[in-house]
């Protein structure tokens, strides 16, 4: 397969379906491809020949009289699959297909039958359905948006088209320099892992951006993202947050989009920097790209009113930024910018009396100290402040390459204050409005930072019975079943090591009452059926039972319950088992995701998970540090470490259940599903115990 860098570095360009007519779209990329500067060489194709912008137009691709590196197809539909054959046939390197009309409105056959004849030709397509590429390494503009791009540091990767056009535009109107833009639309070949690939190594890219609808190879994505964040920053939006906005997604680009809550986990675990919205992730685009790295965590808040210096607190900790607290230090450093009646605490309130010349002083102290990692400077319009004055000298101490720490501004008041601000914004320093807006910036900086510093843990690799595993497998296999009796779960759980209590099948009274008696009092009644999911809604389960009159009482009672629930459930027995003791019950589960593939989940348990939703997630595998760190999300996390006199429950116990169960559904493909629910924490040291398990084969597996 040919090497990606001729996608964004190609020697020469056809453009098939190129038009000498303004309105089309095959005259927009022609036009944008000179006036933008690209020098390779640049082949318009028609069937009408003639000459278009000077150049001379090719009746059809077996007629460029040279290798083409660079196809873009701007043709109907019903015309594309025989224009790439024709393009591979003649060993053309990438074939960026701008046309729409395929597996987005349903049409999918036509795509893989049109991957699949490039790739055994050697060709990769991008596309279809997207806007085209740009590249300022090569000066090329191969896209139908605006044509003057302005060049810089930030890579946009987009699967909407529209949009792709949109922020080329906001791009230059918030002043940012761009290295790439890539349309990458159905992902019908080419996907943001090989194109990320690229970027990672790409020295014109400080920072990537990304816009996803749908994610369809989630695995490779994940390793992916781990590795380039280690490098640059990643910042993604991502839609598809509500269920509407799901839908939405799956119908515009063929794609489905996976459950949001996941996927923010899996973000995070990635170390990818999530934005809310398109202006957010620009204004940290053109900060991350722009701001030196930070050396540390401490950040001062220089400041001449405390109002706005105690929202701007408030703010740091909202997002995690650490206010830096020495006293003496801090004193000794502004002393002599700080007024007897103001502060040289954390935030360093100046008064209103500072002028320009008091803030240029304080930020200068700020970074002269060692210990003072970031500055976050905020002006208010009041007392002394100089808008006008203040934004000369902001300016020269941003762009003079005097700045070797972040420093962000934020500035409040009337017509002359947002006059200044927006030509600070337009000469590159980093200026807002809005203290939360400057905070936010900050915070991306930092979660890059902490990415970068953070050692990185080597997955967990765990030893199960996978021999015992398969054996219960394919005796459900054998029957035809999708869900896994408890009893054979339970086995599953003693092939990986994870303790679950004593429990035996029942299949008439005289049994439950026998097996109570072997088991000891008091034990737990619940009713085996490959029909009955949720025993509890059917009434399918019985706790607290202390002898066998309540053995009998609890028989019966699930029987004529769950025949009432489902007439035509099909009753294996009922499970007799051990009642383990209270503690503190949690849910772990595993799954095969459609978009991430194995991932692992866990949370507060018992009969309030679906009220809660207290749970978190990651992509599988993952080292033991990770899964200690995901137990310690969820927002009842300190029920764990122990409340009013409790002591601290087995969280290392905890997290060698995640890892297990995440084995689990990595080593078993046909296994869709795992959920231990509840599974007890008992104090430290003393474990865990899964009291019910719940695993699911796929449906293809069941129904083979």
């Amino acid at each position: 397969m040919p090497d990606i860098k001729f996608l964004f570095q190609p020697e020469s360009i056809a453009i098939v379906g190129a038009s000498s007519n303004k309105g089309k779209l095959g005259h927009t990329v022609i036009s944008n491809l000179i006036s933008g500067g690209y020098k390779g060489k640049v082949f318009p194709v028609n069937p009408a020949g003639g000459e278009i912008l000077g150049l001379p137009v090719f009746k059809d691709v077996n007629a460029v009289p040279s290798d083409i590196d660079l196809a873009v197809i701007i043709i109907p539909a019903g015309a594309v699959l025989e224009v790439v054959r024709s393009c591979a046939d003649r060993r053309t390197k990438f074939a960026a297909i701008i046309t729409s009309g395929f597996s987005e409105i349903g049409n999918s056959e036509v795509e893989r039958t049109m991957v699949s004849y490039a790739n055994a030709h050697d060709m990769r397509i991008l596309g279809p359905n997207i806007i085209g590429i740009y590249s300022s390494s090569v000066l090329m503009n191969a896209t139908f948006g605006p044509g003057d791009i302005p060049a810089g540091n930030v890579a946009i990767v987009t699967q909407s088209g529209a949009l792709g056009v949109g922020m080329i535009g906001k791009a230059k109107v918030e002043n940012i320099g761009l290295s790439a833009i890539v349309s990458i639309g159905n992902k019908a070949d080419l996907d943001e892992v090989e194109i990320l690939n690229y970027l990672a190594a790409d020295a014109d890219t400080r920072v990537v951006m990304m816009y996803i609808e749908g994610i369809t190879h989630g695995e490779k994505l994940v390793e992916i993202l781990r590795a380039v964040t280690r490098v640059k920053p990643v910042v993604v939006v991502k839609s598809g947050r509500s269920k509407r906005g799901a839908m939405a997604a799956a119908s515009h680009t063929g794609s489905l989009a996976g459950e949001d809550r996941v996927f923010d986990d899996i973000a995070r675990q990635c170390g990818v920097i999530r934005a809310e919205g398109l202006q957010e992730a620009m204004e940290w685009c053109k900060f991350l790209a722009t701001v030196p790295q930070p050396g540390g965590e401490n950040t001062v808040i220089i400041t001449n009113g405390g109002g706005i210096g105690v929202l701007t607190a408030d703010a740091c900790e909202k997002y995690g930024i650490n206010l830096y607290d020495n006293l003496p230090d801090l004193k000794k450093t502004f002393a002599s910018v700080v007024p007897e009646f103001g502060s040289t605490k954390n935030p360093v309130d100046m008064t209103g009396q500072a002028t320009a010349d008091n803030y240029i002083t304080a930020i200068d102290a700020a970074l002269q100290n060692d210990n003072i990692n970031s500055v976050i400077c905020l002006g208010c319009e009041a007392g002394s402040f100089e808008p006008d004055k203040f934004a000369v000298s902001a300016e020269d101490l941003v762009n003079a390459g005097k700045l070797q720490k972040p420093v962000v501004f934020s500035f409040i008041g009337g017509s002359m204050v947002e006059d200044a601000i927006q030509r600070l914004k337009f000469k590159g320093v980093p200026v807002f409005n809005d203290v939360l807006q400057a905070t936010s910036c900050l915070a991306a900086i930092y979660d890059n930072y902490r990415q970068k510093v953070t050692v990185v843990a080597v997955p967990e690799q765990l030893k199960i019975d996978e021999h015992a595993i398969t054996g219960v497998l394919e005796m459900v296999k054998k029957e035809g079943r999708r869900l896994l009796y408890s009893f054979e779960a339970q086995r599953i759980m003693g092939a990986v090591g994870i303790a679950s209590p004593e429990s035996k099948i029942a299949r008439s009274l005289e049994e439950a009452i026998n097996f109570a008696g072997d088991i000891g009092y008091p034990v737990v009644m619940k009713v085996v059926s490959r029909d009955i999911v949720h025993k509890s809604d059917a009434g399918g389960v019985a706790l607290d039972i202390d002898n066998k009159e309540e053995v009998a009482d609890a028989y019966e009672a699930i029987m004529q319950n769950c025949r009432r629930f489902n007439a035509d459930a099909q009753i294996e027995g009922i499970e007799v088992s051990q009642q383990v003791s209270p503690g503190v019950e949690t849910i772990v589960g595993a799954r095969r995701d459609l978009s991430f593939g194995p991932i692992v989940m866990f949370g507060l348990g018992g009969i309030y998970v679906e009220v809660m939703k207290d749970i978190s997630f990651r992509s599988f595998p993952l080292s033991r540090s990770e899964a200690t760190k995901m137990i310690s999300e969820i927002k009842t996390y300190p029920l764990l470490l122990g409340v009013r006199g409790e002591k601290r429950k087995d969280i290392d116990a905890l997290a060698d259940a995640v890892l297990r169960v995440g084995t689990i559904i990595k080593k078993f493909p046909e296994i869709s599903d795992i959920e231990i629910n509840p599974l007890v924490a008992y104090e430290y040291g003393q474990g865990v115990k899964a009291v019910d398990v719940r695993i699911m084969l796929s449906t293809q597996e069941a129904g083979k």
